[in-house]
């Protein structure tokens, strides 16, 4: 989210337009939550179209190990022998994604 935030002011936007019809170009539109009212309504259903068809395209062919638990990836990024020290990590991992969820509006 932070980068999808910074990267449009940093490197600039599209040429062109993301809505012929409606004369709206890609440098139209603001950074943030303010771009959700902007894009039309058309628009964000090509997104959902788009990311449901990668979500379901090749589902039928997976044949890997723990395709049944998805993300499971046979191991643990936040680990500790101490139940009260993974505890304390875990906490601050669900602090950390609050505060950039918070931070990005």
């Amino acid at each position: 989210a932070t980068m999808g935030y910074i990267t449009p002011e940093i490197c600039g936007r599209w040429p062109g337009f993301l809505s012929p019809t409606n004369g709206l170009k890609y440098a139209d539109i603001p950074n943030g939550l303010a771009a959700v009212s902007k894009v039309p309504g058309a628009g964000w259903i090509q997104i959902f179209a788009y990311c449901a068809y990668c979500e379901v395209s090749g589902m039928g062919s997976r044949s890997d190990k723990n395709y049944g638990t998805p993300g499971d990836f046979g191991f643990k990024a936040i680990t500790s022998s101490d139940p009260e020290t993974l505890k304390r990590k875990l906490n601050a991992e669900l602090a950390n994604g609050r505060l950039a969820m918070m931070a990005i509006i």
